[in-house]
């Protein structure tokens, strides 16, 4: 197998797509985002890549079936333009695997036209959330003061150290290709798997795009979530001799 290798899958007539990245990151916001729209919205396969990049492992499936991990393109129709959404279970293993494999994500994305990417993920607080809010970087101010519009926050030096991996390299080559493109990154604890932020981010993307999906099963996602924090939570406090939520603090 070559260093990367993009299996052709089917190759439908895209209205305006769009592409969304959603691989795993902090809290797994962008994933399950990504998931929760192709669950929710009729998908095709169009592209799976593989690649040396990604860790040496097979994905193993409930009726036993195994398959060589790979990264996913996903269309979906919508009403106004359609979407190329990204994912998979893994991002690359070293920084050189990630310049190669986003360059690999945007030839996909320029066979099917596309000009302009969203990137989703999550942004680290330290601290459960009660309000998830939403921060934003684009390629131009004209795309940042669009989001602004549909509810995006952009703080001075925030995310602190920047955007890594995949979400941030959409930006940075999208950029020199002439791709318009923002990451929009929900906050979240950083330690748990977050539902509640995937869907603040789903919903800021709803707004920008002008498409509606159902949130029912991440809400369930989200309760079952919170069951786990409050354990957190007691088993923190019983320790600390504090109960207050001040204590849980992210750490890594």
């Amino acid at each position: 197998m070559d260093e990367i290798d993009i299996e052709a899958v089917a190759d439908p007539e895209l209205r305006d797509p769009v592409l969304v990245e959603g691989l795993p990151g902090v809290g797994h916001v962008g994933k399950l985002a990504a998931e929760h729209l192709l669950e929710e919205k009729e998908s095709e396969l169009v592209r799976r890549v593989y690649s040396e990049y990604f860790p040496p492992q097979v994905s193993v499936h409930d009726n036993g079936t195994a398959d060589l991990v790979a990264a996913e393109i996903h269309a979906v129709e919508l009403d106004e333009r359609d979407l190329l959404v990204l994912t998979g279970d893994h991002q690359a293993s070293d920084n050189a695997g990630h310049y190669r494999l986003t360059e690999a994500f945007l030839d996909v994305a320029e066979s099917f036209d596309v000009e302009t990417a969203y990137a989703l993920g999550g942004v680290p607080t330290g601290e459960l959330m009660e309000e998830y809010a939403v921060l934003g970087a684009a390629t131009d101010e004209e795309f940042v003061e669009e989001l602004r519009e549909v509810g995006v926050e952009f703080r001075e030096d925030e995310p602190a150290g920047g955007i890594v991996g995949t979400s941030g390299l959409l930006l940075g080559l999208g950029e020199r290709r002439g791709v318009r493109a923002a990451c929009l990154m929900g906050e979240t604890s950083g330690y748990l798997v977050d539902p509640k932020s995937a869907r603040a981010v789903l919903e800021v993307l709803e707004e920008a795009l002008g498409f509606e999906v159902d949130f029912e099963s991440l809400e369930d996602r989200a309760d079952e979530m919170e069951d786990v924090a409050n354990k957190i939570q007691e088993m923190e406090s019983q320790q600390s001799g504090m109960p207050t939520d001040e204590d849980l603090r992210y750490i890594g």
